[in-house]
């Protein structure tokens, strides 16, 4: 059954920019009311005129999701304002680039306080909201990288392969409970057009950039907006995600292969860069917007021979999926022996 969301009250965590910015804007133009959290309280501030621009009722809520008592004051704050707690969006998260041994302990600790230890904060938080009333969602978006490990990103693919197998866990507690009206989702972007790459930590020497193809952050805010309405228990946003996955699958020992080069030639700028902790620890002024520039005519030119190598990559990676999908088909009718790609 679909559910109304013109009416509803949404909390969105890590909404000062990108992914979390632009779903806050599209639930207020489907007339939603938004609570919106992240540590930073001015760019906050701006989104609530946005929102309020569009005719929503909003406030933000500046909030640490590593504190949990902070962020069970969030979920009160809603309800306080508007009376209800409808749809829950854990969407706050930092990163961290560099070879797991390059890799400071503390950035990666605090990576895993935010993306992990964070989501869970806000499903402890909403949930008992959610069982008092009888219903609600919660929305966790994950990532492609929780599906499919990269390298240089060992950390934040270990958060969000956590965040998956979190909303697997939670789905068959909430069916034993007899919650059936409480729904998790688990949304999967693939690389999208954010600041996030200029938030990163980073420890490779080599400054970052989103993989190609790259989408935009509506694309995302639209896939969470459809699952607040028509929950569903996973949604990957870019059809690269659903290649990357299925080569995973099917071929293991391919998807390795060929991705690591992929991410090696294409996740960065032909640029060196200073070490940064990035905002895992603090958060940083730069960086607002929905967007961060890299789509389109807004990447700097001097990245356009990167960005062309990432597409004759991402054209790799469609053509070894379908190689990969026709190998299982003639496995699977005997037409081929049991070694090979494994």
């Amino acid at each position: 059954m679909s559910r109304k969301i013109e009416g509803s009250v949404v909390v969105i965590t890590g909404a000062s920019s990108g992914i979390g910015r632009a779903t806050a804007l599209e639930f207020a133009r489907r007339g939603a009311n938004v609570v919106v959290a992240a540590r930073r309280e001015e760019p906050l501030e701006s989104l609530v005129g946005e929102c309020q621009g569009a005719g929503a009722q909003a406030i933000a809520v500046p909030t640490d999701v590593r504190d949990l008592a902070a962020v069970e004051a969030l979920a009160a704050a809603a309800v306080d304002r508007f009376g209800r707690l409808d749809v829950w969006v854990n969407n706050a998260a930092v990163t961290v680039f560099g070879r797991f041994e390059d890799t400071p302990m503390d950035a990666i600790r605090q990576v895993i306080e935010t993306n992990l230890f964070g989501y869970m904060h806000g499903a402890r938080a909403a949930l008992p909201h959610f069982r008092r009333a009888g219903e609600g969602v919660l929305i966790n978006n994950a990532s492609v990288t929780g599906k499919v490990g990269a390298p240089y990103l060992s950390t934040y693919s270990t958060s969000k392969f956590a965040i998956v197998g979190f909303g697997e866990a939670l789905r068959q507690e909430l069916l034993l409970s007899g919650d059936r009206d409480i729904k998790v989702s688990t949304i999967l972007p693939a690389a999208i057009d954010t600041p996030f790459y200029q938030h990163a930590a980073n420890y490779t020497g080599r400054a970052p950039k989103p993989l190609n193809p790259t989408y935009a952050p509506e694309d995302v805010a639209r896939a969470i907006v459809a699952c607040a309405e028509n929950p569903r228990r996973e949604m990957f946003v870019g059809n690269v995600g659903v290649m990357l996955t299925l080569t995973r699958r099917l071929s293991p020992r391919l998807y390795e292969q060929m991705y690591a080069r992929q991410v090696d030639m294409d996740h960065f700028q032909d640029a060196p860069a200073p070490n940064t902790p990035g905002n895992v620890f603090q958060p940083m002024a730069e960086g607002t917007e929905t967007s961060g520039g890299w789509k389109g005519s807004r990447v700097p030119g001097r990245w356009a021979g990167i960005a062309g190598r990432g597409r004759f990559a991402a054209a790799g990676v469609a053509g070894a999926a379908s190689a990969v999908v026709g190998l299982a088909w003639l496995r699977s009718r005997g037409s081929a022996g049991s070694e090979g790609i494994s």
